[in-house]
């Protein structure tokens, strides 16, 4: 059984003249990150390995749920591949991980998230919101045999919030 815990960055600011691969959080992407991350802290999901994309607001976005989940740090790699919005990218990292990873973390963007939960998930959703959280369990023993898998939790900003 694998599980596959995705994570579309906070929301990104668009104050600065910088690139969008540069481009960082806004105060509510801050402030989001922090809520939805210490509410996941019930989940009592081992954590086996985490990858993100190398933009800035998504590299901002997995530090600060590796700070508040107490990850170890050497289990963290950056992704280039992961900057992908039409999610073949996504699809192919996720398939060339190690069988050892049982439970893996992937922060990235959309349209690539809302694509890979609504082609491997069993729950159609609209659009994953900035900083939403997807787990998909999956009857595989490889990644590299990743087919349909169940859904099995949604945690977004929105729901958090009175």
């Amino acid at each position: 059984m694998k599980k596959i815990i995705i994570v579309r960055h906070a929301k990104s600011s668009w104050e600065h003249n910088v690139t969008d691969h540069e481009r960082p959080l806004n105060d509510r992407g801050y402030s989001d990150a922090n809520l939805v991350s210490s509410h996941f802290k019930d989940n009592s999901l081992n954590i086996d390995f985490v990858i993100s994309s190398d933009a800035m607001r998504t590299k901002t976005t997995a530090n600060i749920f590796i700070s508040n989940l107490n990850i170890d740090k050497n289990i963290f790699r950056l992704n280039h591949d992961l900057y992908d919005f039409s999610g073949s990218n996504l699809v192919e990292v996720v398939k060339r991980c190690e069988d050892s990873i049982d439970n893996l973390m992937v922060f990235g963007h959309n349209h690539a998230i809302t694509a890979f939960v609504n082609t491997y998930g069993d729950s159609y959703i609209d659009n994953v919101p900035t900083c939403g959280v997807v787990i998909i369990a999956f009857d595989i023993k490889s990644w590299n045999n990743l087919k349909s898998g169940s859904t099995i939790k949604t945690l977004f900003p929105r729901d958090l919030k009175s």
